[in-house]
């Protein structure tokens, strides 16, 4: 009986010490899901043009190319500063889409 006991006990703390940890890793990993969705549904104010772009596939590759052409790594755009955020804007807005 107190074979039992000490089992059902100890299958008792692994759940409870298991819980904060399952919890956690589940909040992370729909932290990471709303941060790769959250620039493809923002929009963003240019204050130096005072006008808003909204952020969508195009872009996105506009600012891919914008990257690529300073040699710099992919960041996401909304964790950049806005110092940074306003170099790009002014390098788009010399940049135009020509579809658009």
């Amino acid at each position: 009986m107190v074979r039992n006991f000490k089992f059902m006990s100890s299958l008792v703390l692994l759940a409870a010490f298991s819980l904060p940890a399952a919890t956690y890793a589940r909040s992370v990993a729909q932290e990471e899901h709303h941060d790769r969705d959250h620039d493809r549904d923002h929009r963003y104010y240019d204050r130096a043009h005072k006008d808003y772009h909204h952020w969508d596939e195009h872009e996105n590759a506009a600012y891919r190319r914008y990257l690529d052409e300073r040699h710099e790594q992919y960041r996401e755009f909304g964790r950049l500063s806005a110092k940074d955020q306003q170099r790009y804007w002014a390098w788009r807005h010399e940049h135009p889409d020509e579809h658009r």
